[in-house]
């Protein structure tokens, strides 16, 4: 079970890298894409972290919500 929930996990966050449009703007460039989640990650562990995870939290939502109008209506 444990090990269904994980692969569930890891699919649902590969679903976001593409459906952030990651794998056609970096030509699914593995190299790039994990340089550019390095980069976050460095940003993370900075000063910068709240007002990252506040911006990136809000932009997020933002993306969501027409998905959830649609799928309510």
């Amino acid at each position: 079970m444990k090990r269904r929930e994980r692969t569930r996990h890891l699919i649902e966050l590969g679903g976001l890298v593409v459906k952030a449009g990651l794998v056609d703007l970096t030509d699914d460039d593995r190299a790039t894409l994990y340089g550019a989640f390095l980069t976050m990650a460095e940003r993370l562990r900075g000063d910068e972290r709240a007002s990252a995870l506040a911006l990136w939290k809000r932009k997020g939502k933002r993306a969501f919500e027409p998905e959830q109008d649609a799928m309510d209506g």
